[in-house]
């Protein structure tokens, strides 16, 4: 019985064995199995690593490049200039800011088409990658302007062979083209102390360059960082100088053409600088147009000429005042009801007001023209066609729009009654008007052949240095009443009710 017993545990123990290395060797392939699932997983995740990191490879690539050209774009080059000027901060170097820009790159574009433009800035880039050296960085900012950042140390030298190879001539659709580049250099940290002020002083110079006629490389000098200084200096002012009325309102005086007399007069601004004296609009509008201040200085300026402007109107001494608006004012939706509501804050009736426009703003936007037009004399209001000749001339404009007075601009005025063409030219304008029965007013009468012609060929109403010049308000109501004491006062002004513009 003890043997039997013993046989049994030891088949007990056998199969148990048996069943434990069965057990082992499933465990055994599962593990084998879960490798191999493993390092199949691991083969994927790192070929999906590889993919994505190849995509986010592309992807900063792309951000940071012109799709045209495949230089640096303007995010990647303003990274790339504040670190090479850190950099050359440390280790105090120099570092040169190269801006160009293309001359005359718009006639190409008008006259072989946008895709001609694209192959010629690619080949500018191309170009500019060729006369790069080592270290230099080139980008495209934008449209027909590229930069170049460089540690040469002869500017003028390097910006005269950028010049040069940009010059060479090229062929696109069977025609040689002779581009041309001005270039505007700036350097760090002789002429500039941060990336901000290198690219600003950088563009000063390249403006120099343009305004002397392209073609030419223009460096950041002594002459320049006095305009530079002048102009901060001036920005400071401008900026005080509005809510404190510095800027005021001047009067021309516009005549009857056939007796000469005073019958209205254009509003001009003036600044009365405490240190400078009196500036001209010249000197302070663009300013004030660049840094989005020309709608609260025309608004002070207009509140202040409508104002002083009514008893005049109210006396006889003119019937109208016209008022120039700037092309930004006109693009603002709003511009026609806030200048309505503007004019309700003063005495002058708006039948006494006439606004001028632009006849450009009729060509780029004339829904918008033509709401602000139509609501405008809905009110009474005016609306003069100013520097009428020098653009479009858009006739069709004026028989669909109620517009009540043309300006022809001074250009034109300057030969009439001397040259044949313009004679001919000025004549036919002013009988198209005539017989749309637009009033018309002829600027920049200087000398009494210009106004005799003007008198004979139908105009209305003359304006130029021949009769008065700008004057402040105090010497304008002086010649108005002179003008009412010897001609009696002109017939009043009906006054029109304000409507609640719509």
């Amino acid at each position: 019985m003890a043997s039997e017993s013993s046989t049994h545990e030891i088949e007990q123990e056998r199969h148990a064995r048996r069943e434990a290395e069965a057990l082992l060797e499933i465990r055994t392939a599962e593990l084998r199995q879960a490798g191999d699932a493993f390092q199949q997983m691991s083969s994927a995740l790192g070929v999906r690593v590889a993919e994505l990191e190849a995509e986010r490879s592309l992807t900063l690539h792309l951000a940071r490049t012109d799709a045209l050209t495949g230089l640096l774009n303007r995010g990647a080059f303003t990274s790339a200039l504040i670190e090479r000027l850190e950099d050359a901060h440390e280790t105090t170097t120099r570092v040169a800011l190269f801006v160009l820009d293309l001359d005359r790159f718009k006639h190409l574009n008008d006259t072989l088409g946008h895709h001609a433009g694209d192959l010629l800035l690619n080949e500018i880039g191309m170009r500019l990658r060729a006369q790069a050296q080592p270290g230099d960085l080139v980008a495209r900012l934008g449209g027909d302007e590229f930069a170049l950042i460089s540690a040469t140390a002869d500017v003028a030298g390097r910006a005269g062979q950028i010049t040069a190879a940009l010059a060479q001539p090229y062929w696109i659709y069977g025609r040689t083209v002779a581009p041309s580049a001005s270039v505007g250099v700036a350097v760090f940290p002789d002429d500039a102390v941060d990336a901000t002020e290198l690219q600003r002083f950088a563009d000063m110079a390249l403006y120099r360059a343009k305004a002397g006629g392209g073609r030419r490389a223009s460096v950041f000098d002594t002459q320049l960082r006095d305009a530079s200084n002048r102009r901060n200096s001036l920005e400071t002012d401008l900026r005080r100088a509005i809510p404190e009325g510095e800027i005021v309102p001047w009067y021309q005086p516009v005549v009857n053409a056939q007796d000469s007399r005073i019958v209205g007069v254009e509003v001009l601004s003036r600044w009365n600088h405490p240190q400078q004296g009196l500036l001209l609009p010249g000197t302070f509008v663009p300013l004030a147009e660049e840094l989005g201040l020309i709608g609260q200085m025309d608004a002070a300026v207009f509140a202040a000429a409508c104002q002083r402007a009514a008893p005049w109107v109210a006396q006889g001494l003119i019937d109208t005042i016209s008022c120039n608006v700037s092309p930004r004012e006109l693009l603002d939706p709003s511009f026609s009801r806030n200048l309505i509501r503007r004019l309700r804050a003063t005495d002058l009736p708006a039948t006494a007001l006439t606004v001028e426009i632009t006849e450009t703003f009729l060509v780029d936007d004339l829904d918008l023209a033509r709401r602000h037009i139509e609501r405008l004399a809905s009110c009474g209001i005016r609306v003069a066609l100013d520097d009428f000749g020098t653009g479009y001339s858009n006739l069709r404009a004026l028989m669909q729009l109620p517009i009540h007075t043309v300006k022809l601009d001074q250009s034109l005025i300057g030969d009439v009654g001397r040259e044949p063409r313009v004679s001919k030219l000025v004549r036919s304008m002013l009988q198209a008007a005539t017989s749309l029965d637009i009033r018309i007013v002829a600027e920049g009468v200087e000398d009494e052949a210009q106004a005799l012609f003007l008198r004979a060929a139908g105009c209305d109403r003359l304006q130029g240095f021949l009769f008065a010049r700008p004057m402040p308000a105090e010497a304008v109501e002086a010649r108005l009443r002179e003008s009412a004491a010897m001609s009696g006062p002109l017939p009043a002004v009906a006054p029109a009710r304000l409507r609640r513009a719509v």
